[in-house]
């Protein structure tokens, strides 16, 4: 079997919602960073990429019909190159990049660019078509995030929990403090600043040129999200999703805007193009779970990815869990045996500081699990996340 290395990771900016990047189409947001890869890599022949494979959870938009082949091709790619988008929601992002490395590890492609796009400012409203002629009934859907078009039986079976909902059941199971959940998503914010104001994400980062109306265009180059608060700053915000629930909008991720792209590439490709191996894919695994409590996903996925490898949770110098919410991720750390302030988790924050377009977030992961590994001389990294409908995804990766 062939093996698949990360040759290079970059990211636009993350935006908040109607925010830095809110006037970007999600398509031509998509295109930013596979043109920048192609930019810093002159070595590679576009002609001879076997595919781009982009997630993006939505696809009820402007990234409908395919975004990865309108992305390509708005990147200036020949239109001899193919295009395929994957949707595991939240872990979509994370999905493409671990089917680029399959087929690479399989033989069947040499050279792939995979990432992942969200805009969820720009996500549409949906309308269904009526079920009777002349009905003067319509139901609307915002696509942004959460369920639309129930199906009865699906929800008879396993109900249709908000994720906010999914949250509060895990902080309610696993016994999961108010007071903990603001710990975790303070230093969550703290890490963050810490990691911009000492230039670590410098290098997956991509600046994004905003044109402005009757104006000098916005050079958009630090994300958007993260806001330095305090413990006592989080204490005093109001639960969402009922009276005494314990997810606030502090301990929670963003709703938000943003595409990430890594180039994955065989050794004979790295040999071809004059590319520099930054890591390598160890292995990638999904596992589902109920889906009141998709935040534990990580767990199961993990676990199985753990199984695959012969690996062990002690191996890896750096754990990227996605931060849905403070309750999820202190659910998955605990039944891990992970300490909440184990050094090794999210050193750089995670998304509730960064923020979580839903396409990107896995994309995301693995391009600062990489980038870190490099910038610290680590070797092995963990990344994983949460999905909603209840799933997880997990994927291990060593520097080279």
């Amino acid at each position: 079997m062939n093996d698949a290395f990360i040759c290079d990771a970059i990211r636009t900016p993350i935006g908040r919602y109607a925010g830095a990047l809110s006037s970007i189409r999600t398509d031509d947001l998509a295109a930013i960073p596979i043109q920048a890869l192609l930019q810093r890599n002159p070595g590679i022949d576009a002609s001879e990429i076997d595919d781009i494979i982009l997630g993006c959870a939505n696809q009820a938009g402007e990234d409908n019909r395919n975004v990865a082949r309108m992305a390509l091709l708005l990147a200036g790619l020949p239109c001899s190159v193919p295009g395929l988008t994957v949707n595991r929601l939240c872990g979509s992002g994370m999905e493409a990049v671990g089917a680029a490395a399959r087929a690479i590890k399989s033989g069947e492609a040499q050279l792939i660019i995979a990432g992942g796009v969200e805009s969820m400012t720009r996500a549409p409203f949906v309308m269904a078509k009526s079920s009777e002629p002349f009905a003067r009934q319509a139901e609307i859907y915002d696509t942004t995030i959460g369920w639309r078009f129930v199906n009865k039986k699906l929800e008879k079976l396993y109900g249709v929990d908000s994720m906010i909902e999914t949250a509060e059941n895990l902080a309610e199971e696993y016994n999961i403090s108010r007071d903990d959940q603001d710990q975790f998503a303070y230093h969550s914010q703290l890490k963050t600043m810490l990691a911009r104001d000492n230039g670590w994400f410098d290098q997956e980062i991509v600046s994004v040129t905003i044109p402005i109306a009757k104006s000098d265009p916005l050079i958009f180059s630090a994300d958007e999200h993260p806001r330095l608060t305090s413990p006592e700053k989080l204490a005093t915000l109001k639960a969402i999703s009922k009276p005494d629930g314990t997810v606030t909008a502090g301990n929670a991720s963003g709703v938000n805007d943003g595409a990430a792209a890594l180039i994955i590439a065989s050794k004979a490709a790295i040999k071809k193009y004059k590319l520099n191996p930054l890591a390598r894919i160890i292995g990638m695994q999904s596992a589902g779970v109920p889906p009141r409590v998709m935040g534990i996903g990580p767990v199961q996925a993990t676990q199985k990815l753990l199984s695959l490898t012969g690996l062990t949770l002690s191996q890896f110098d750096l754990i990227e869990l996605n931060e849905a919410f403070a309750a999820q991720s202190l659910a998955c750390t605990r039944l891990l045996k992970i300490a909440d302030n184990d050094p090794r988790l999210n050193p750089q924050g995670g998304a509730i500081a960064l923020g979580h377009p839903l396409g990107m977030s896995g994309a995301r992961l693995v391009a600062t699990a990489v980038h870190q590994l490099q910038r610290t001389q680590l070797n092995k990294a963990l990344c994983t996340m949460c999905i909603g409908v209840g799933q997880g995804i997990a994927m291990a990766i060593e520097r080279v």
